[in-house]
């Protein structure tokens, strides 16, 4: 198993090597200084995280360029949310997932690409959503959640070969054979790194094939498979030294060179091993030059040359003790033993055995400390995701949106704070701890202030973050809007509980989408009414046209809903009244942004005097409109708690387009 560790360790060291293009980053600091558009200015931010993500030279530089990253993605996301851009959001979210996972925070990379994911589904970008459910892939992988990291990976293959990208689905073939191989199913992580190395041979990807036979190479050393073991790297090789990549043509020698030695042809295997280790010599990679070490002094172990496998094994354990690979360091130590022993030094024999049994039983420790903590991420984040389902079905029931999502924020940063407690204290590393919970609080604060900016106004928003409190204002001149759904209870009988929810959503959403076009500030949803008002907080002369046409739009879109799906939806009646208000914040923990006084009343009168498909206004707005809407006055009618009050129905079309007919 080791051999297979090292092997793809040094080769995918090999193949993701980034270099940053000072010239990009130069030009994308010039677009930023010029007047672009909001979805090319979320663009160029996107473009500088990425370079400073991919970007580290030296480990000196890393944690500036990863924070550099960040704070350009998150500016990518700020923009991209302001003016609606998907791919923005997307693009922002991915990067964001990868520092994080860079930085071992894998709970968290994770929530970053299913918001990634969520972006680009709304987008419908099928080449960036096959990417990010190849994230979450690698993301499960790495808290060894292997069920998870499989079911992401495979839908990432179907979409791959849906869209005929030979390429991307040798790559997450490549992916699911590792995630079988960490689960310890060989025969399956075999099978699929056979067909990811079927397509790299069809479309002629050499490099991807010459990592495909290594890897494949290391499963059949593993089940003690020689000659398919031997077959394999021979035929890397081959294809390394073709490719003039000396480092991996290296390593492919090393796996012959230790295939040769199983096979007892001792000669062809030292002559292989040595060339390697010449390679990385002039390479200076030390890495390399220890593998081959140590695997010349295996070779000359199993001959009984004593003397060359313990200059070797020497020179090996030298510089593992240089880098710190600990694992390797393990094995030799073993080696010595056993070639002490049989070279009849038994004292020395018996201090290398110590030295092995001590590093084994660390690697053991650290290997069941690691496989505790993931158990312990899985079982936390399995139980916050139920948790956030759970919050969820409650939101989707009652229409809180927004009251519920600032709750979910705020649930997450305390789920989040506690996941890291645990999973530090188990570590004892309370400073880390510390620094890392302060992060994160610090990050969940800033979303929860632009969350709160979506769901209050700008000013009452600034004034709540400062005082805690937000006063009251007067407005004089708005109007309000009220819906409702006529026989909604009759309609609702007809429905399952998930398809009533739905229907609401997809109406309120539509109500939402229509206010949103005519400045129009949406209040609240009661059960089936709808509360909105133009004119606050910012004043608007046009507050009484503006919602008349609102009104026509809805009651235009609920009438081909109606011919669409008959009874399986609703007929709705609309009211409009204009006068003052006062609006402000009700509640100390959970805000809702809400108005009141009798302009209120007024208008919800006129909802219920008004009939389905029709749009009943007071005498007060009639007054404002009368020169841009055909209406048609009802009379007096006695509406409840304010007596007689005259109504009007307003017609569908504004004065100005019926003259154009």
């Amino acid at each position: 198993m080791k051999i297979i560790l090292y092997i793809l360790a040094t080769f995918l060291a090999t193949t993701s090597i980034h270099a940053q293009n000072q010239r990009t980053v130069d030009s994308l600091h010039v677009v930023l200084k010029t007047s672009v558009p909001d979805s090319v200015r979320a663009e160029a931010y996107n473009q500088l995280a990425r370079e400073f993500w991919e970007y580290f030279p030296d480990k000196a530089v890393l944690e500036t360029n990863l924070n550099k990253a960040i704070d350009y993605a998150n500016q990518c996301l700020t923009i991209s949310e302001r003016c609606g851009y998907k791919r923005g959001m997307g693009d922002a979210c991915r990067v964001i997932a990868s520092v994080n996972f860079d930085r071992g925070k894998h709970i968290e990379a994770i929530e970053w690409n299913k918001r990634a994911l969520n972006y680009r589904r709304e987008a419908g970008d099928d080449v960036r959503i096959s990417a990010s459910l190849f994230a979450l892939g690698d993301n499960y992988l790495a808290i060894g959640d292997h069920q998870q990291a499989l079911k992401y990976h495979f839908e990432c293959l179907s979409m791959d070969e849906r869209r005929g990208d030979k390429a991307e689905a040798a790559g997450i073939y490549h992916n699911i054979s590792r995630t079988y191989a960490a689960s310890g199913n060989n025969k399956e992580a075999l099978k699929y790194l056979k067909k990811a190395l079927k397509i790299n041979q069809e479309i002629g990807n050499k490099e991807a094939q010459g990592g495909n036979l290594v890897m494949m190479g290391a499963y059949y050393y593993d089940e003690g498979n020689i000659e398919e073991s031997l077959k394999c790297f021979e035929e890397a090789r081959s294809i390394f030294q073709t490719l003039g990549r000396k480092d991996n043509y290296a390593m492919s020698l090393i796996g012959v060179g230790s295939n040769l030695s199983r096979k007892e042809k001792y000669a062809q295997a030292i002559d292989s091993l040595e060339k390697a280790l010449s390679i990385f010599r002039v390479l200076q990679d030390k890495n390399g030059i220890a593998w081959s070490y140590n695997n010349l002094g295996t070779s000359y172990t199993e001959q009984k040359k004593f003397k060359e496998a313990a200059v070797c094994l020497d020179s090996c354990l030298r510089l593992c003790k240089e880098l710190g690979g600990i694992g390797v360091m393990k094995n030799v130590y073993q080696r010595l033993y056993q070639l002490d022993s049989a070279a009849g030094n038994i004292r020395r024999a018996f201090t290398n055995f110590q030295l092995y049994i001590g590093l084994r039983d660390s690697i053991t420790k650290n290997a069941n400390t690691e496989t505790i903590e993931k158990q312990q991420m899985r079982f936390e984040y399995s139980k916050k995701e139920e948790q956030e389902k759970t919050e969820q079905s409650k939101r989707d029931a009652v229409q809180a949106v927004t009251l519920k999502s600032l709750m979910a924020g705020i649930v997450l940063v305390f789920l989040l704070a506690v996941i890291l407690y645990n999973r530090f204290r188990i570590k004892k590393r309370a400073n880390i701890l510390l620094e890392e919970k302060n992060q994160i609080i610090s990050n969940e604060k800033e979303k929860s202030d632009n969350l709160l900016l979506n769901i209050l106004p700008t000013e009452v928003a600034e004034e709540l973050k400062t005082k805690g409190t937000a006063s009251a204002k007067h407005f004089d001149n708005v109007s309000v809007l009220f819906t409702d759904f006529k026989s909604f209870t009759t309609v609702s009988e007809q429905l399952s509980p998930q398809e009533l929810v739905d229907e609401l959503h997809t109406c309120f959403k539509a109500f939402d989408e229509i206010c949103g076009k005519y400045s129009i500030e949406k209040i609240k949803t009661i059960g089936d009414a709808y509360l909105a008002v133009c004119g606050l907080p910012l004043s608007d002369e046009k507050h009484a046209e503006n919602v008349v046409h609102a009104a026509l739009e809805i009651r235009e879109f609920m009438k081909k809903r109606r011919e669409n799906l008959g009874a399986k939806t609703f007929e709705i009646r609309i009211g409009i009244n204009s006068g003052s208000v006062v609006a402000g914040i009700v509640g100390v923990k959970k805000f809702a942004y809400d108005i009141w006084g009798d302009t209120v009343n007024t208008a919800a009168r006129m909802e219920q005097n008004s009939e389905a498909g029709k749009i009943n206004i007071s005498e007060t707005t009639y007054s404002l409109v009368k020169d841009k809407f055909t209406c048609e006055y009802r009379g007096e009618i006695d509406a409840k708690n304010k007596g007689m009050l005259k109504m009007y129905f307003v017609e569908r079309f504004p004065l100005y387009q019926q003259e154009k007919q």
